[in-house]
């Protein structure tokens, strides 16, 4: 499946739970992991980001959607 989103994060579904008209479905993400953000020079100057830091990654989004093969 390919798709114009860069933040997809596999992984495999443990739990299902159906509500009247929506579903919350729990994912396991597989390890390891990699997430790249785009953020401005100037985020990265005021962090002072720089290889080997350890940081938080914090995903902001409208929706969640899951893709399945």
């Amino acid at each position: 499946m390919k798709i114009s989103a860069r933040n997809g994060l596999k992984g495999k579904v443990e739990k299902v739970e159906e509500g009247p008209i929506t579903a919350n479905v729990k994912i396991k993400i597989e390890a390891p992991a990699e997430i790249t953000a785009v953020i401005t020079k100037e985020s990265v100057k005021d962090l002072n980001i720089k290889v080997g830091d350890e940081v938080v990654t914090i995903i902001k989004a409208t929706e969640v959607m899951i893709g399945k093969e």
